[in-house]
């Protein structure tokens, strides 16, 4: 039974604020960032053609430096991300000779956006979660102070923010924050990344701070104290109306920015009432007297860090050893979880700090979600590393051998982008290897080297030998479908040799086989024959899609029918002919699988769906169920009969990848063509991912379950009762309209909204005599595919559930409750239980039903998201 199921998500803010200062920026309906470089303007501005053209910035995984390719396009260089997850990104664009020299430059007629960096540009993408970050029409003033440096006696200049409403004559002066930059920033970019006039507007607005000034500076050189005190302090109090008494003063700085604070601390305890260090760090001790002093003269001392690939994660645990010994009183906010050192770090940081300072009711723990510093972190020594190292909190360390010593440039090349596209993180030479570490990282990715330029596979990777990458699974709160099972549990993975005289030669194939796979069983099993696309081997879905592992939970969870599933060499100028004549009768010679058409089922990616297709409708009745992944009929349509296509078909299923799937319109011209000729078919709608395995084992995770049953197919409102009694049957019954089932208006619940409903009343018979049950009672699962609106998709996992049995009996039991994947769990991705009965408890006729909830991130895009829930009744021992 199939329910539709549908919320709607709106927003108040759903475009980017304002246009992108840097003209080759665009962005499409589908919400990727386009970017488009004339080649004409790149070369003018280079002087000669590069051999390559990238995209650089903090739009790798967790904020990480990456690299992505602007393909040439007609005359432009071409390449979409996306769609981005809300905050601030920083981006150049770098050329590279054959040589391998490089050239970074930004769009010549955009503003300097980072003055520490003039190649860079910005570009801020809103949402809800970043809205504390977001311009406000009427905040506060930002101005630059100048005045001469008591130290180099030449100028320098700080940034001021004045809250809004300023009254530089009101009777009591402002309080004031002076923020320092680290060594290598600049006083700007507390604005131009920081974003601190932001965080300060939006604070001011939900009167989180007190009206205070901000003075943002940079007191390097040779003598901060002075800098400090001497020149930022006493400017801004020529300049502006704000205090001179220690508790309305407060101080913070970013690296050494926080290491001028905190010696000015021990220094001149007292000055400031309030102290941040943001990765900071002090060098000595503090002596008995001056923790005393600090300890009288300060309100507030507090601490933050990001996590270990923080360079002053370890400084850090120095710092706080150092308080906690000389009895100096201080707050840790602990380590923030998801990033190092970057602005992610410290924009947080500022927005905690700033909502403390001068306030007296703080709580002094850390933020929910931070987590303790127990010790110095140590990364894996060097040379100890052979494949990449997974450490605690997701974060993953590659090193390469010694092998390319010599390199000029390496880079991991990986579906780490935002919906599995591939970015270059670049390697960081390290004696003879090359080193990086990145992440959190969570979920299942496959990567390759690039050596000057030229793929490599890991050369330490001696396990996958039949594609040219490797995997890397890091285990974590999502991607559970490919991550292994418990030993034991699983089905059984064996090659099959054979011989093909289509390709002249022996040829091999992956077999899955279900767990408990009986090869003398009387009923044959259903086969599934899974092809891969073009430029890749019969290893593929093995290696790379985890056809393994996806086959391995959905029968643990029951969601399947056990069947045995053949992945073979699809590389062959006969493609037909190579699996009717060779491969499924030397795949029936060795296993126990079915030969007739409603037990055979075919799907494949790309290329293979090419295959599966043309096989389809070229060879009517032999295979009955038919899924093509990212896939059309390229190279021409074949010539056939949709009457017989039809009578030969149980169930044929179309998937595609959203418009940055390069198949996507061959894609769409199939269905026209299905549709043209009456061939019954259902279209899976869009996955959002590009074409790679992100996107076909989403497809398959959803094909699986589908396969070899009788149901009607999920999306349609399906009515079917048997009345209670009648002999020899079980049978399951919906209450359902055919509307479906509609979600209430969203509450937002802070870091998610969460929409609500309830499951029509659901209805088991079982009349079967004990002779035609045996030992058997019944389960009710229920299954949730994709919601998407438009091109935009929601996967299965952010729809859950709560069951219950209407009138409780013993041996009847409702399941239990999923939560989404917002909350931890995996939602109705995978099969739930919705209910179950032993053989005790089966008999007569049992209701249920159960609270639905969807919840999704608060920056979800606004539009009608429709998806489905499938309900499967099966008898179970």
């Amino acid at each position: 039974m199939a329910l539709a199921v549908g919320a709607s998500v709106t927003s108040a803010q759903a475009a980017q604020d304002g246009p992108a200062p840097d003209a080759w920026v665009s962005t499409i309906p589908e919400g990727y960032h386009r970017f488009t470089v004339p080649q004409a303007d790149a070369e003018e501005i280079l002087g000669s053609r590069p051999q390559v053209l990238e995209l650089q910035g903090n739009i790798g995984p967790s904020g990480t430096w990456a690299d992505l390719a602007l393909d040439p396009s007609g005359s432009s260089y071409q390449a979409s991300v996306g769609p981005l997850a809300p905050g601030l990104y920083y981006y150049q664009y770098t050329a590279t000779w054959a040589d391998r020299t490089k050239k970074s430059f930004r769009e010549p007629t955009s503003p300097v956006a980072v003055t520490s960096h003039p190649t860079w540009n910005t570009l801020f993408v809103p949402g809800p979660s970043v809205q504390w970050m977001a311009d406000l029409p009427a905040g506060g003033d930002v101005d630059e102070l100048t005045y001469r440096s008591p130290v180099t006696d030449d100028e320098r200049t700080t940034l001021v923010w004045t809250p809004p409403g300023y009254d530089a004559h009101r009777a009591d002066a402002y309080p004031v924050l002076y923020l320092l930059a680290d060594g290598s920033q600049t006083a700007q970019e507390w604005a131009e990344l920081g974003r601190a006039p932001q965080i300060l507007d939006n604070l001011a607005a939900e009167g989180r701070i007190e009206p205070m000034v901000v003075v943002m500076a940079d007191t390097g050189g040779t003598d901060p104290r002075s800098e400090l005190l001497d020149g930022v302090v006493e400017a801004a109090r020529e300049a502006y109306h704000v205090t001179d008494e220690p508790s309305g003063q407060a101080v913070a700085g970013i690296g050494d920015g926080a290491n001028h604070a905190l010696n000015v601390l021990r220094s001149d305890p007292g000055t400031f009432g309030s102290v941040g260090s943001f990765s900071g760090h002090l060098n000595g001790t503090v002596g008995a007297g001056v923790a005393r002093a600090v300890n009288e003269g300060t309100d507030l001392l507090r601490v933050y860090v990001g996590n270990v690939l923080d360079p002053a994660y370890n400084r850090t645990h120095a710092l706080l050893r150092t308080l906690e010994r000389a009895g100096v009183e201080h707050e840790f906010d602990g380590v923030d979880p998801d990033s190092g050192a970057t602005w992610d770090t410290w924009r947080e940081a500022l927005r905690d700090f700033a909502s403390r300072v001068f306030q007296d009711d703080a709580d002094p723990g850390p933020r929910e979600g931070n987590l303790p510093l127990d010790g110095p972190y140590a990364p894996p020594a060097a040379g100890s590393i052979t494949t990449p190292h997974i450490g605690e909190h997701g974060i993953v360390t590659f090193e390469t051998g010694t092998q390319w010593a010599d390199a000029k440039d390496v880079t991991v090349w990986a579906n780490w982008a935002p919906n599995g596209a591939w970015f270059r993180v670049p390697m960081t030479k390290v004696g003879q290897r090359w080193r990086v570490s990145m992440g959190p990282l969570d979920g299942f990715y496959y990567y390759r080297y690039v050596v000057d330029g030229v793929d490599e596979k890991d050369p330490q990777d001696t396990v996958n030998t039949l594609t040219g990458v490797s995997p890397l699974f890091v285990p974590g709160t999502t991607d559970r479908m490919l991550s292994d099972v418990p030993a034991g549990q699983g089905g059984e993975l064996s090659v099959l040799t054979y011989d093909s005289k289509v390709a002249g030669e022996e040829r091999s194939a992956y077999v899955w086989t279900p767990p408990g796979y009986d090869a003398d069983r009387a009923e044959p099993y259903p086969v599934l024959y899974l092809n891969h696309g073009g430029g890749q081997s019969w290893g593929d879905w093995v290696e790379v899609g985890r056809a393994a592992q996806i086959l391995d939970h959905h029968s643990i969870d029951g969601a399947i029918v056990p069947m045995v599933v053949v992945m073979g060499n699809g590389n062959v100028p006969d493609f037909p002919a190579e699996l009717l004549e060779n491969l499924a009768p030397a795949a029936r010679a060795e296993y126990n699988i079915a030969s007739d058409a409603d037990r055979q089922a075919l799907a494949g990616l790309s290329m293979g769906a090419m295959n599966t297709l043309n096989t389809w409708l070229t060879h009517p009745g032999e295979f009955g169920w038919i899924a093509a992944f990212s896939g059309g009929l390229f190279f021409g349509t074949p010539t056939f009969d949709p009457e017989a296509v039809n009578e030969g078909t149980t169930f044929a299923r179309i998937y595609t990848g959203d418009v940055l799937d390069f198949t996507y319109q061959a894609t769409m011209d199939l269905l026209d063509l299905l549709e043209e000729n009456g061939i019954e078919h259902e279209f899976a709608g869009v996955t959002q991912g590009p074409h790679g395995f992100d996107t076909w084992q989403k497809n398959l995770v959803d094909l699986l379950p589908r396969l070899f049953r009788s149901e009607s197919a999920p999306g349609i409102p399906v009515r079917a009762e048997v009345r209670e009694g009648a002999p020899g049957v079980l049978a399951l019954s919906v209450d359902d309209d055919g509307a479906g089932v509609t979600l209430d208006q969203a509450a937002n619940r802070g870091d998610r909204l969460r929409f609500t409903g309830a499951l029509p009343t659901v209805t088991v018979t079982d009349s079967r005599s004990v002779a035609q049950a045996g030992a058997s009672g019944w389960a009710v699962a229920g299954m949730a595919y994709a919601f998407s609106s438009g091109s935009r998709t929601l996967d299965a996992d952010h729809l859950g559930w709560r069951p219950f049995v209407r009138d409780p009996r013993d041996g009847v039991a409702a399941g239990a409750q999923r939560p989404t994947v917002l909350g931890g769990g995996d939602g109705l991705l995978v099969p739930g239980r919705l209910a179950s009965a032993t053989p005790k408890g089966r008999f007569g006729s049992t209701t249920m039903g159960a609270d639905l909830f969807l919840e999704v991130p608060v920056d979800t895009a606004p539009g009608t998201y429709e998806g489905a829930l499938t309900l499967s009744l099966f008898p179970v021992d």
